[in-house]
């Protein structure tokens, strides 16, 4: 019988094969099982903070993606009339920070992160369940369409609603409905030219950013009751919710085909879990610590996730080597009172700026405004602690020469 595989890593997304790379990296054998035929993933572009490309040049492709991503410029908060009401300046955000804010499809960092793992380490079509937590004594159990395997330890990395996680907390409320919706979309729009922006309207809110491509990533947000769907498509539906707003909303709207709007509801974990961790599994990202987009924050903390978790793993070991307990325990400590407290923060976020209130509205804009005016990095304080994150072990020597960081 061959020798199982260390490391189990379910879920084939951004946080599965982010720690699947760094445990590798750090000299596990890993096997990736994703369920779907393929590891396309859903969803359309994603931001990336300078926390999150940290990881990354811990992984070794932090260059390698701040030169494929488009790297925001100077914009602000728009208000559906077009009415700047904050702007926010690039440079002054990447020195306060140590680096950019970049954008680029989510498909890029995928293939960038599945290319760090060896041949065969990926398996799709291969729906996987956890059979066994394992403890110090036994290892953890999956069980797959192709029969069992163990593990040394398993990895859940299989998002929102985790099976993984309803196994190990099984008293756990899970992931509840946020409040609203949101449509995501990435297309070319001819002869668009625009800055960067966030417009704030009463319920509803919606982004435009360039991609380095060229095309342009647009996302919306608004406040419905769950499971609502649009009765012909959801490009009718924008229109009708945001087709009077201010340029270049109505250029987006033109150029983009009822198939290329992505619809999902937004669910978060609103009680966090009492551990991400049990036995030999350890949760990582969605499936640890669900959030509301409105930091931009879900993935880039997966990033975290996977470098904080491969770190006890990266250094030598002495003879028997570190109980997976300790380790997990450890990543536990690191990750849960960070994670828990900007995903709270993102909350606070989301009620802000899906804020009904006319009146509310008006506070609240006419305040961030003045505020912005006296003191132009308001925006940017609100990642303070954030974006500012450094990882607890430097980048590799191999990194390190390529990027000059530390």
């Amino acid at each position: 019988m061959p020798h199982p595989p260390r490391v189990v890593v379910i879920g084939g997304g951004i946080a599965g094969l982010a720690a699947a790379a760094a445990l590798h990296r750090a000299g596990r054998q890993v096997t990736v099982l994703e369920r779907a035929p393929s590891l396309e993933p859903v969803g359309a572009a994603i931001s990336l903070s300078p926390n999150a490309l940290r990881a990354l040049d811990v992984l070794g492709i932090g260059d390698r993606i701040r030169d494929l991503a488009a790297w925001q410029g100077d914009g602000g908060l728009r208000t559906p009339s077009g009415r700047w009401i904050a702007r926010t300046n690039a440079a002054a955000a990447a020195e306060r920070f140590g680096g950019p804010l970049v954008l680029l499809h989510r498909t890029t960092l995928i293939d960038s992160l599945a290319a760090l793992l060896p041949p065969g380490a990926v398996r799709t079509s291969a729906a996987a369940s956890l059979a066994d937590p394992g403890d110090e004594r036994r290892p953890a159990r999956v069980t797959t369409p192709d029969g069992e395997l163990e593990a040394e330890m398993v990895v859940a990395a299989d998002g929102i609603h985790s099976g993984t996680r309803r196994t190990l907390f099984p008293g756990h409320p899970g992931a509840v409905y946020a409040g609203f919706t949101t449509w995501r979309l990435v297309i070319p729009v001819p002869g668009a030219e625009f800055a960067s922006h966030e417009t704030w309207g009463r319920g509803r809110l919606w982004g435009t950013h360039p991609l380095k491509d060229g095309r342009v990533y647009a996302y919306a947000a608004a406040v419905t009751p769950a499971g609502r769907r649009a009765a012909d498509d959801e490009k009718a539906e924008l229109l009708r919710r945001f087709g009077d707003w201010h340029d270049p909303i109505p250029a987006v709207l033109a150029a983009a085909r009822p198939e290329d709007v992505l619809r999902h509801d937004v669910h978060h974990i609103a009680e966090p879990l009492p551990a991400y961790h049990r036995g030999r599994v350890a949760l990582l990202g969605d499936a640890a610590h669900a959030m509301p987009p409105n930091l931009g924050q879900g993935g880039n903390q997966a990033l975290e996730d996977a470098v904080v978790l491969a770190l006890p793993h990266s250094r030598p070991r002495s003879s028997g080597g570190t109980p997976v307990a300790d380790d997990l325990a450890a990543y536990t400590a690191a990750r849960l009172p960070r994670t828990t407290a900007i995903a709270r923060q993102a909350v606070r976020t989301a009620r802000l700026n899906l804020m009904r209130n006319r009146a509310g509205i008006a506070v609240r804009d006419t305040a961030i405004a003045a505020l912005s005016r006296a003191r132009p990095a308001l925006l940017l304080r609100g990642f303070d602690g954030i974006a500012d994150w450094w990882p607890p072990q430097p980048p590799y020597p191999a990194v390190q020469a390529d990027t000059g960081e530390r």
